[in-house]
């Protein structure tokens, strides 16, 4: 018997749309259950450890969206022919999670002069730093990121990238052709180009 999702996230892609284009591109049915921001205080400690999102699998409980999504790719046989490509996609997804933990940082911080001396560094020398050895390492992997292989990992960071472009308000592909080229590739997928059709329009 099939096994039932229900993922729990608010109404925003962010961490939430890798797992979303996964589920997706499996065809694996589940229920996308969005909550605003201000419902979030009231369930935060109902939740593992106070963080979204969180997807329940045959009612058993999972967070840590990284881990999920590897779980899913893992059923989705997206996760390489060995454990060698395994481990390249994780490297991956950990190195994307190092550049979307400090995007994330400076777009959470409330003081705007902090906010604004913040921008500059990151956008003219932490994004580019990162940026420019994904494009080398899809460019050596023939447009995939682990040995011409579709794999979890171009999803992640696909679907992410695209989140981190809104929140900074930069169209970051525009600068980059592999990753622009990534990009397109996982948009149409059949299944992913359906699902960004039908989601919701969020900001980010």
């Amino acid at each position: 018997m099939a096994s039932s999702y229900k993922m729990t996230y608010f109404d925003i892609r962010g961490l939430g749309e890798p797992i979303r284009y996964l589920l997706a591109y499996g065809g694996i049915e589940y229920e996308d259950k969005r909550i605003a921001f201000e419902e979030w205080p009231a369930m935060k400690n109902s939740t593992p450890y106070g963080k979204l999102p969180t997807v329940e699998i045959d009612g058993q409980l999972f967070h840590q969206s990284a881990a999920i999504a590897r779980y899913i790719a893992k059923q989705l046989k997206l996760t390489g022919d060995d454990d060698v490509e395994a481990m390249m996609c994780d490297i991956v997804v950990d190195t994307f999670t190092d550049l979307r933990v400090q995007t994330s940082s400076w777009f959470r911080e409330k003081d705007e002069a902090i906010k604004e001396k913040k921008r500059g560094p990151l956008l003219n020398e932490i994004v580019p730093f990162y940026m420019e050895r994904f494009e080398k390492e899809l460019e050596k992997n023939s447009g995939n990121f682990v040995k011409g292989k579709l794999t979890w990992a171009d999803f992640y960071v696909a679907a992410v990238m695209e989140v981190i472009g809104d929140m900074c308000k930069e169209n970051f592909l525009e600068k980059y052709p592999n990753l622009k080229a990534l990009n397109e590739k996982i948009s149409n997928i059949p299944q992913i180009k359906d699902w960004i059709q039908k989601r919701p329009i969020t900001p980010f």
